[in-house]
């Protein structure tokens, strides 16, 4: 990934959610995308918007700090 993504307005350190998701929780729609996976993890704005849904914890926090944000379990 080259470029960041356009999360919003900048706002100096800004903390983001990572927290995991079950794939039965997930609308049909993702959870044909997803195949045999049956965990993701989701990145959360702080008022509770998922801004992303990615495949594995590790990979959840690279995208939050490439994209100058501060990634924060939840559990």
């Amino acid at each position: 990934m080259d470029h960041k993504f356009d999360f919003g307005p900048e706002a100096g350190d800004r903390i983001v959610y990572v927290r995991p998701v079950k794939a039965v929780d997930l609308p049909e729609d993702i959870r044909a995308q997803v195949g045999n996976v049956e965990t993701l993890y989701a990145v959360h704005a702080e008022d509770g918007e998922r801004l992303a849904l990615v495949k594995d914890r590790k990979l959840a926090f690279v995208l939050a700090r490439q994209n100058d944000l501060s990634p924060v379990a939840v559990h």
